[in-house]
Order: structure tokens, then C-alpha cells, then sequence
């Protein structure tokens, strides 16, 4: 279906072309993320059809993201309509469950809101080189399913496996040199999904409510915190693409447009699976988080060092 889509959208002319705020060479089109939304929506719908009525909830949520992010790909919008869809969003995961109780007012609500719109678009941020956010994506949903059978979140792992298996099937047309992008409708679907799926699972009233969605979203946070100090301190626009993402960075210290996927998605993975022992008791909720907020500091302060607004025209993607 994937190779379909992407002849579907060359005959459309459906393509990125690339500029000099981008790292690919060629055209290459865009809609790859339809293929993830129906490859993972339909089968999971037909896996728990008659079951937790909030997983629907999430379902429909998701939905109407991807259709946005559709409607992105085909004529760009501006960010007040993307921010109203995906808050709306946001607030019917939130009212069906998936918030936390740590607070005991309004926050628990207003929150996590904030906390799945952010993520959604720290995911579009993080699609900005072949295999980056399909990898972390596959690695992060695959990752995120133990926990949600831990804790009975049984509609969840459902859902949470099929995205693997969506983004490990459209990984080989992503991977360098990319055949065929995911676009807006992949991924803020994916960022919607990961987050709200987060949320369910997380749904306590401890420290784990705070840690394991954190956890789980470190490398698209990180990212995103990179990306936005860099460009507040070189005075240059927020919202405007560049190539001044962990990734590109990553590629400048030297590693391969492959070995910048690998490590995004390993990260990803260590990250993901510290939750686990959080959930088993073995370990603190407080200790994995002060660590992963401690790295992630470094790490932000690291990757700032790395020039990357003296040659703006320098091509960062190899094949």
C-alpha cells in the first residue's frame, strides 16, 4: 500500500522539494503517513470492536488529527487551526480519562491538554530526517505496549502494537535515501497517539503519573527544547523549519543519516523501558525522572554547542 501511495502522490505531484531550510536532495512525496493512520486505525477497530469505550474516544481523536495533518500536506495551514483541532483533541482524550490526579484541580485537566498538543508537534518537529521519527516512533509504540499490559490497558497495547507495526513497515520506504515521507498526516498522528496512549497508561495518582509520560517522549522533548532555545537565541522565527534539529546536529558530529536514526531510536528505547521498573516498584518514580531531567539537561547544553546557522545552505542528508 505504501508504494501505491507514494506513485499515487508523485502523479499528484504531491512532493517535498527540498530547499534550504531542508536536509533531503530530491522531491519526494508526502503522504506516507496515510498509510500509518489506516494501517493502524483499521485493524485496531476491528481488533476491539464492542470494547473500552475510551479507547474509541482516542480513536476518533486520532482521526481527526491525521484528516488535519492531511489537510496540511495538501495546502498548508496556519497555526491556529492545527493548534484548534488538535486542542479539541486533546480535551476529549483528557474528558475521557486520560489525565492525571496529582494535582486535585483544574491542572490535572488543563495539563495534560497542553502536554498532547506540545507532544503531537514535537513529533512533526522530529520528522526532519529519513528513519527519525519512524524509528523512534516504532521503538517508542512497541515499547510503550508492555506497560499498558501491565497496568490492564489491554485496548491501549492493541493500539500502541499496531502503530509498531505500522511505522516497522513503512521504516524500509522511509530509510535512507527516503522513498517516501510521512508528512503532517503521519506525523501528528503518531505524536497524537503516543501521548494520549501515555496518558491512559499513566493515569495514576503517584509520581508515575508525571514520570512515565515524560519518560516515554524524551528524545521528541529534547528535540523540541533544542530546536526552540537555539532559535530564541539566534533571534531567529520559532515556527519557521531548519535545520537545527538534534538530528542534523548529530549529522555534523559526524554520524551517518542511518547511524542518526539508530540513535534517536535507542535512546528512545532506554528511555521507554525505564519505566518499567517504576511500575514494578522496584525503583522510585523520582529516581529515573531527576536522572532522565539531568541528561536531558546535558544533552540540550551539548547539542547547543554544535554549530549549525553558520552555513545554512550546507547539505546535512548522504546517501
Amino acid at each position: 500500500m505504501t508504494e501505491f501511495v507514494r506513485r499515487l502522490a508523485v502523479q499528484l505531484s504531491l512532493t517535498d522539494r527540498p530547499d534550504m531550510r531542508k536536509s533531503h536532495e530530491r522531491p519526494t512525496p508526502y503522504l506516507g503517513g496515510v498509510v500509518i493512520a489506516v494501517g493502524v486505525i483499521a485493524p485496531t477497530i476491528a481488533a476491539l470492536s464492542g470494547g473500552d469505550p475510551r479507547l474509541r474516544i482516542l480513536l476518533v481523536a486520532a482521526t481527526a488529527v491525521a484528516l488535519l495533518g492531511l489537510v496540511d500536506d495538501l495546502r498548508p495551514l496556519s497555526p491556529y487551526p492545527r493548534l484548534t483541532v488538535e486542542g479539541l483533541a486533546a480535551v476529549a482524550v483528557v474528558g475521557a480519562g486520560g489525565h492525571v490526579k496529582i494535582f486535585g484541580n483544574w491542572l490535572d485537566y488543563v495539563l495534560p491538554v497542553l502536554w498532547i498538543v506540545v507532544i503531537t508537534n514535537s513529533f512533526n518537529l522530529l520528522d526532519n530526517m529519513d528513519g527519525a521519527a519512524a524509528g523512534v516512533a516504532c521503538v517508542t509504540s512497541a515499547s510503550l505496549a508492555l506497560p499498558a499490559m501491565m497496568v490492564g490497558q489491554r485496548g491501549v497495547s492493541v493500539l500502541l502494537v499496531a502503530l509498531a507495526c505500522g511505522c516497522a513497515g513503512f521504516l524500509p520506504h522511509n530509510w535512507t535515501p527516503a522513498r517516501i515521507f510521512m508528512g503532517d498526516a503521519g506525523s501528528l498522528f503518531i505524536g497524537f497517539v503516543i501521548s494520549a496512549s501515555a496518558l491512559f497508561v499513566f493515569a495514576r495518582t503517584d509520581d508515575t503519573g508525571v514520570a512515565g509520560p515524560l519518560m516515554v517522549t524524551f528524545v521528541a522533548t529534547v528535540d523540541t527544547c533544542v530546536v526552540l532555545v537555539s532559535r530564541r537565541r539566534a533571534g531567529r522565527p520559532l515556527m519557521l523549519g531548519g535545520t537545527d534539529h538534534v538530528s542534523h546536529r548529530l549529522r555534523r558530529l559526524g554520524l551517518s543519516t542511518g547511524q542518526v536514526a539508530f540513535a534517536l531510536s535507542g535512546t528512545a528505547a532506554v528511555t521507554c523501558l525505564a519505566v518499567v521498573p517504576v511500575l514494578k516498584g522496584w525503583v522510585p518514580a523520582p529516581v529515573p525522572l531527576a536522572i532522565g531531567a539531568g541528561l536531558g539537561g546535558v544533552f540540550v547544553w551539548l547539542l547547543l554547542k554544535v554549530p549549525v546557522y553558520a552555513k545554512p545552505d550546507e547539505q546535512l542528508r548522504t546517501t
